[in-house]
C-alpha cells in the first residue's frame, strides 16, 4: 500500500527516511521536534548545528543516527495566523520538499508526522487535507512507500462535516439493516408453524433434480464459469483506456501486486484489494458488487466498512486516500495493498 495511516510513534517507525517537524534553528524543540533529538542522540544535533537552520516550507537531510531509519528530513512548518497569510502554500512546500529530498537520496519509504498541527495551531483537518493532496498527487507519479503517521487519535481529524454525513449515512443503513432483521426473524416463525390441510415442502426440495430433470455433469458445469476477478480488472482498465501503472496507483496498490495480479488469471485478492480497484475504475455500485463478487466478496449493510464504501460510491467520489482518511476515523481497514 503506498500510502499508509498508521497510529504509531514516528521515531520508532522503521523506514529509509523520517521527517521532523522541526523549528527555523534545527537545533530541537518540543513535540516531534524534541522526541527525534532524544531518540537519535547527540549526533543528530551536532549535525544540524553545522546545516545553518532552514526557512519555513524548506527542508534539509540529515543522518538518522540512533533512529531505525536512514536519513531524518527536516522541514519547518507554518505557523497558524489565520488561514490568509500563505500558510497552505508554505505547508504544502513542506510536505514536496521533504518528498523531492527523499526521492533525490533514493528513499523507498518515508513516515511523516502531521506538520505543523501542533503547537504552530494549523487546525487539524485542513492540515491533514493538504497532507493527503500532495503526498496522492506525488505518489501518482512516483513509486514510494508513505507513512502518515498519528501518535493518537485526537490528532487526526476529518472534517467535522464529512464525519457527519458518514455517520448519518451509516446510522440510517443500521436502521434498515435492523428492520431487515426483524423480518426474517418474523419469516422464520411463520415457516415454522405447520400451513392447515398443507405438507409444508422443504425450500430446498425446489433444487432437487427430478427425473425430468437430470443434473449437469461436471464438464458442463465448469463451462458455465464466468470470467475470473484478475480478467474482469484488466478488461474494465481497458475499457476505460487507463494503463496498468494509473489504475494500481489510483487504487493504491503496489506494482508488484499488481504484477502478481496480471500474471495470475486465478488470483484471489482480498476484499480492501478488489474495492480498491473498484474505486480506481470508478465503477458504478453494481459494477463494484459484480467485481467483488469475482473476488468471492459482497457488500452488506452488516458493518461500517461496506457502507463507507457505499457511501463514497453512491456521492461519486473515487478519491482512495479521502476514502482512506475516512475509514481511518471510524477505526476500519483501509483499502489497497
Amino acid at each position: 500500500m503506498p500510502l499508509q495511516i498508521v497510529r504509531n510513534d514516528i521515531t520508532k517507525i522503521e523506514c529509509d527516511a523520517i521527517v521532523n517537524a522541526a523549528n527555523s534553528t534545527l537545533l530541537g524543540g518540543g513535540g516531534v521536534d524534541g522526541a527525534i533529538h532524544k531518540a537519535a542522540g547527540g549526533g543528530l544535533l551536532l549535525e544540524c548545528m553545522r546545516l545553518g537552520g532552514c526557512r519555513t516550507g524548506q527542508a534539509k537531510i540529515t543522518g538518522g543516527y540512533n533512529l531505525p531509519c536512514k536519513y531524518v528530513i527536516h522541514t519547518v512548518g507554518p505557523k497558524w495566523k489565520g488561514g490568509h497569510n500563505g500558510e497552505k502554500e508554505l505547508l504544502e512546500s513542506c510536505y514536496r520538499e521533504s518528498l523531492k529530498l527523499a526521492k533525490e537520496y533514493n528513499c523507498g519509504s518515508v513516515a511523516f508526522p502531521l506538520i505543523s498541527s501542533g503547537v504552530y495551531g494549523y487546525p487539524k483537518a485542513p492540515a491533514l487535507k493538504v497532507a493527503m493532496d500532495v503526498i496522492s498527487s506525488f505518489l501518482l507519479e512516483n513509486d514510494m512507500l508513505v507513512y502518515m503517521v498519528i501518535f493518537d487519535k485526537a490528532a487526526y481529524q476529518i472534517s467535522e462535516k464529512l464525519f457527519s454525513e458518514i455517520k448519518s449515512y451509516i446510522d440510517d443503513r443500521y436502521v434498515d439493516r435492523h428492520r431487515d432483521a426483524r423480518l426474517e426473524r418474523m419469516r422464520a416463525v411463520q415457516m415454522s408453524q405447520p400451513l392447515y390441510g398443507m405438507e409444508r415442502v422443504h425450500p430446498q426440495a425446489a433444487s432437487l433434480p427430478t427425473a425430468a430433470q437430470k443434473p449437469l455433469d461436471l464438464e458442463s458445469a465448469l463451462g458455465t464459469i464466468d470470467e475470473s476477478f484478475s480478467e474482469m480488472l484488466l478488461r474494465k482498465i481497458d475499457e476505460k483506456g487507463m494503463t496498468d501503472s494509473q489504475c494500481y496507483k489510483k487504487a493504491n496498490v503496489d506494482r508488484k501486486l499488481f504484477s502478481k495480479i496480471r500474471s495470475d488469471v486465478h488470483y484471489h485478492p482480498s476484499k480492501t484489494t478488489a474495492i480498491a480497484f473498484a474505486i480506481a475504475l470508478e465503477l458504478s455500485l453494481e459494477e463494484t458488487k459484480d467485481m467483488l463478487m469475482k473476488a468471492g466478496f459482497a457488500l452488506s449493510h452488516s458493518n461500517k466498512f461496506d457502507i463507507i464504501i457505499e457511501y463514497f460510491i453512491t456521492n461519486s467520489n473515487y478519491n482512495v486516500f479521502e476514502i482512506n482518511e475516512a475509514l481511518f476515523a471510524f477505526d476500519q481497514s483501509l483499502l489497497g495493498a
